[in-house]
């Protein structure tokens, strides 16, 4: 007997190590099975077919779920459709509004077992501000809901306020980000952030919530996103490491301000000394020994010489408007000034001007043999006149007159 026991688990052990796969060896029940073919998604989800279950559910089933009192109006509102869209697949609703709660159950006609929790996960989102026709999508098998708490990840409110809203970045220009990178469907909404979508995109959302609140900012996440759909569009990176194109964000450690460190006093068992009091104070100055009258006069002057230092400044600032400006000083020069000016340059430069004419003359006279000083002294005589233009003028023609006259003189002389 030991024997053939012996036989049949060596020819099991055989018939193990003929089948492998991956380098692994395949246990007892783990063999190819003929029907299962490499064309068959395994991933794949099926739509319920209600005659897979013709019997029915066996047992009642039912969730509740409790809502702010915000959202009792709306519930309200919304109701009707909720109540006709669970009928359709056998799940009664019902809203209770002096308790603030949700409730769904299974009926008879219920035949998809799954679809009661489909019905639970609505309550949720419903509760948490979804609105019904978007809250109502998670009936459909390939949409799955996931509600991100975040409340408790960090105990500053203001910080959680601050990277909460980084979530949704302006005009909520971050949040359609990620919807639109991820597939998934997202509400930021009090302590908690609702999801929608696939299971993939559902946790790709959850980290970058979660990082956000560690204070990781959502750009990082969605610039990486970004470039993971440009590298799957190339059939040839399909099977590689994508690591080296991926961006690589280094830690900065921000400065902080540096906290003053407080020197700590010397240790003495004994307690300082105690301060006086505003009784030993008075008694000190002699204060204390005034009467009432004198006391009440005592506040009165120093009351009034505070008013006084008061009224002083409030006047000297209104005052300070009047006050011109100082202007800055021109040198204006008058025209008694011109001409005094005028007259010192004349008398010290008509002295040295007539004495060099008057040699000028003499040597003409020496030369030529004549005494015509006509032009000079008439030139000395009015030397103030000397700019005006039409003088001049007259003085030139009378020149250019006398000049032929001089020279048939010269002539003459000379042929006599």
């Amino acid at each position: 007997m030991d024997a053939k026991k012996k036989k049949e688990r060596s020819s099991e052990r055989g018939d193990a190590t003929d089948g492998k796969l991956d380098g692994k060896k395949k246990g007892k029940h783990d063999k190819d099975k003929p029907w299962d073919t490499p064309d068959i998604d395994h991933w794949k989800l099926d739509k319920f077919d209600p005659k897979w279950n013709d019997g029915g559910m066996l047992e009642e089933s039912s969730f509740s779920t409790l809502f702010p009192q915000y959202r009792e109006k709306y519930l309200q509102e919304v109701w009707p459709l909720v109540t006709s869209t669970l009928k359709e697949h056998g799940i009664k609703c019902e809203l209770n509004l002096v308790e603030g709660s949700m409730t769904v159950a299974t009926t008879r006609k219920t035949r998809d077992p799954y679809i009661i929790v489909k019905a639970r996960d609505l309550l949720k989102l419903l509760s948490r501000s979804v609105p019904a026709p978007q809250a109502l999508k998670i009936l459909d098998d390939e949409m799955q809901c996931d509600i991100i708490k975040i409340g408790s990840l960090l105990r500053n409110k203001e910080r959680f306020v601050k990277r909460r809203q980084r979530l949704l970045g302006p005009n909520g220009a971050t949040a359609k980000a990620i919807e639109l990178l991820t597939g998934c469907y997202m509400l930021v909404q009090g302590n908690t952030v609702s999801a929608m979508g696939s299971f993939k995109g559902l946790k790709i959302v959850r980290r970058i919530v979660e990082d956000c609140i560690k204070n990781i900012h959502p750009i990082y996440h969605i610039k990486a996103l970004m470039i993971k759909r440009e590298l799957a569009k190339d059939p040839e990176l399909a099977e590689q490491n994508w690591d080296r194109f991926l961006p690589k964000f280094k830690k900065r450690n921000v400065k902080q301000k540096k906290v003053k460190e407080q020197k700590k006093k010397p240790y003495t068992p004994f307690p300082p000394p105690q301060q006086p009091s505003k009784v030993d104070l008075q008694l000190e100055s002699g204060e204390y020994f005034l009467s009432a009258e004198l006391k009440a006069a005592k506040k009165r002057e120093a009351k009034k010489e505070k008013q006084e230092v008061v009224l002083a400044e409030n006047k000297r600032k209104r005052e300070a408007a009047f006050i011109p400006p100082k202007e800055s000083k021109k040198v204006e020069r008058s025209s008694d000034a011109g001409e005094q000016g005028n007259k010192s340059i004349t008398k010290s430069d008509v002295s040295v001007m007539a004495e060099s004419l008057k040699k000028k003359v003499k040597g003409m006279v020496a030369a030529h043999g004549t005494a015509d000083t006509k032009g000079v002294d008439a030139y000395l005589v009015a030397p103030s006149l000397q700019n005006d233009k039409k003088l001049k003028k007259k003085i030139t023609e009378d020149y250019a007159t006398e000049e032929p006259r001089k020279k048939k003189r010269r002539k003459v002389a000379q042929e006599d």
